[in-house]
């Protein structure tokens, strides 16, 4: 049976603005509602890797192996970087555009999201921390509980995503008159991939 206490901490953590939700709000106000779904959907897609590895062993490793960390971990940090500089680049070239009138590459926008979080091995690490805490000696095994709960915890930051795309592309259009405004936004999301990079780069385990 799943229990509440892991249903709510779930949610909290979701609701936490975190890499993630910067991508999927930033997408939904600068390229639409349908960007903005694509960025959730890999930006869940991304937790997939950490979470099976959690559950099979990688994250013994990446936590008893310096060395495989640190790689994993400056990969995730030049990423994060490589994001920051292509934003702050195209800064006022993006925008609030009718950009659903154009040819938007979804599967880009998702692969971006979904590399975020495959190359953040904390996440790894922090599923082998958390899920383990909500298994119970009933009939399942661990695994297919740890299964279970990394399904649930999954499905709820796809709808949790969601719903910060949608609110951002309904956002743009109240925000669309203004292009100091799109400039402004453009260079707080830089920075904020920016930082991000450097707090990941600057994390020990």
């Amino acid at each position: 049976m799943i229990s509440m206490e892991f249903l709510i901490t779930s949610l909290i953590l979701v609701l936490i603005p975190g890499t993630g939700v910067i991508y999927t709000i930033a997408t939904g106000l600068f390229q639409g509602v349908r960007a903005s779904l694509a960025a959730a959907i890999g930006c869940t897609l991304g937790i997939v890797p950490s979470m099976l590895a959690s559950i099979f062993g990688l994250a013994v490793i990446l936590n008893t192996s310096a060395m495989a960390f640190q790689v994993v971990k400056f990969v995730g940090v030049a990423y994060l970087l490589y994001l920051a500089w292509g934003m702050w680049r195209e800064t006022g070239g993006l925008a609030f555009e009718k950009t659903e009138d154009k040819m938007i590459n979804v599967f880009q926008v998702a692969l971006k999201g979904c590399l975020i979080n495959v190359l953040n091995p904390k996440l790894t690490i922090f599923f082998l921390a958390f899920l383990p805490q909500f298994i119970t000696s009933n009939g399942n095994s661990a695994t297919n509980q740890m299964l279970l709960l990394g399904g649930i915890f999954m499905t709820m930051t796809l709808i949790v995503f969601i719903l910060y795309g949608m609110l951002a592309s309904k956002a743009r259009k109240y925000l669309s008159g203004s292009s100091h405004i799109a400039r402004y936004l453009q260079k707080t999301f830089a920075a904020s991939f920016a930082l991000l990079g450097i707090k990941l780069a600057f994390t020990d385990r």
